[in-house]
């Protein structure tokens, strides 16, 4: 089997993989790096190809790359001051009041 036959993959596998591609793009990734991002993300999560068998029933995966989001996030509230969030906080909680009251009638 050729380098980048995908002919071992699954159905589902190739499903994902497409989805995959296509955030990658909206995000303005070429088509060809959003491929191959897609493609190693499938490789990471379900350990490369494979046609799962057994009366459909495959081979649970965990998904590890699926969880990874928002991890590295919270650098920009981290870099504002104490009294920036409390602030925010406060207006937001305010503007929650008011939608509960306004909801309420």
């Amino acid at each position: 089997m050729p380098r980048g036959d995908k002919s071992k993959y699954t159905d589902k596998q190739e499903r994902k993989a497409d989805h995959i591609a296509e955030g990658y793009e909206n995000r303005g990734v070429s088509e060809k790096e959003a491929e191959r991002r897609a493609w190693a993300t499938v490789n990471k999560d379900d350990g490369g190809g494979k046609k799962e068998g057994g009366s459909g029933r495959g081979k649970h995966t965990g998904h590890p790359a699926a969880h990874k989001g928002g991890t590295s996030g919270g650098k920009a509230s981290a870099s504002r001051s104490a009294t920036s969030r409390s602030e925010s906080a406060r207006k937001a909680a305010a503007t929650r009041k008011r939608n509960a009251e306004h909801h309420a009638h």
